[in-house]
């Protein structure tokens, strides 16, 4: 009896990808007519045909208009390392001080945890348990854990909100950060290293001609975006199963690298027809970025490195550093040093920024 539940659980893991998104499919028939691949020859028909909207945040609202607010979800992805769970911690203390000021349209909010089981932390942070992939096909990339995540959610989870906020652990709120998204267009952030005009003969193996120019093909990721729930939950599946194609597709996997996911994320979205705007002070990424400006977020993806006269020594480890990566073992100690006079607004914001969050939640480092 013993023997036969452990092979029933393995098949059942092994086979839950393919499951759930058969399971998908059955609860909404024009996911049938949506998925891509030869075997779907017929367009879709497409919300935009030209290239995409590009705007500064702050077209919001009229003056002097009162409009019912647009609450979107904040859904974070996450695995259960010291690395993405100090980082959740530090975001969603930010995302609390931030959801009820003016302007905020910031609804509820969800770390999807994709351990598989649950965490000390499910009390602190709203949590969601989602399987991961089967053991090996994200043949190392973990990243492919995030497109399956979100297939789970939106099939299980009771969303009360009509919009998605797309967020990642590594993220800083600095302020309220109303709906973006418009007439039926997901709002984006532009990344320039997205750039399908540059691989169209590959990306046309996952986004065919009949589906339209190259150009429907947005140069963002799958965060930060805001997205109608609806409109994800289409989207959901087809980057899951784009994601996993290009991972096993060795020029694809070359071409791509470490942002594949976010390759499949912008075709996904092309493929359904949903458009972005694109906001280019949407964040901004230190020390790349030295002002905060108009920003909502912080995305502490790259080291900051400085000589004690505040010069950026990218590439070489300065005398003054703040890298997420320092802490990919470790909780990252209370009261971190400011950098030396001179350094950029956005990094010391930043780390002022992550220093009141440190001090102000119970238990840190343990």
């Amino acid at each position: 009896m013993g023997c036969g539940n452990l092979f029933f659980i393995l098949v059942i893991t092994f086979s839950a990808a393919l499951i759930t998104y058969n399971i998908i499919i059955s609860a909404n028939a024009s996911l049938k007519q949506e998925f891509p691949g030869p075997s779907n020859p017929s367009p879709v028909s497409s919300s935009f045909s030209v290239d995409p909207i590009i705007r500064m945040p702050g077209h919001t609202s009229s003056p002097g208009s009162k409009k019912t607010k647009r609450l979107f979800h904040t859904a974070v992805t996450a695995s259960d390392s010291i690395y993405n769970t100090w980082q959740c911690r530090v975001m969603y203390y930010w995302f609390k001080k931030q959801k009820n000021k003016p302007n905020s349209e910031m609804g509820g909010f969800t770390r999807i945890l994709h351990s598989g089981q649950s965490d000390r932390f499910m009390d602190e942070i709203p949590t969601f348990v989602a399987q991961p992939l089967p053991s090996g096909m994200d043949q190392g990339y973990i990243v492919l854990n995030r497109p399956w995540a979100f297939v789970q959610w939106l099939q299980q989870a009771d969303i009360k909100e009509d919009y998605i906020l797309m967020a990642e652990p590594d993220h800083i709120i600095v302020k309220p950060i109303p709906n973006l998204s418009r007439d039926g267009l997901g709002a984006a952030f532009p990344f320039f290293y997205i750039e399908p005009k540059k691989y169209e003969s590959v990306l046309r193996k996952f986004f065919p001609e009949d589906r339209g120019p190259i150009t429907n093909i947005n140069p963002i990721g799958n965060s930060p975006v805001i997205v109608g729930k609806d409109a994800l939950k289409k989207i959901a599946p087809t980057w899951m199963n784009v994601s996993l194609a290009m991972k096993k597709d060795p020029e694809a996997d070359k071409a791509f690298g470490w942002v594949l996911e976010m390759y499949a994320y912008a075709v996904a979205s092309a493929f359904h027809g949903v458009g972005n705007i694109l906001y280019k002070e949407f964040m901004i990424q230190p020390p790349w970025d030295t002002a905060i400006g108009k920003a909502y977020i912080i995305h502490y993806t790259y080291g900051c490195d400085y000589d004690m006269q505040g010069k950026l020594t990218y590439g070489k480890i300065g005398e003054w550093r703040f890298d997420k990566r320092s802490y990919d073992n470790s909780w990252p100690p209370r009261n971190l040093p400011l950098p030396p006079p001179g350094v950029p607004e956005s990094v010391v914001t930043l780390v002022k920024m992550v220093n009141e969050a440190t001090a102000n939640i119970p238990n840190w480092g343990s």
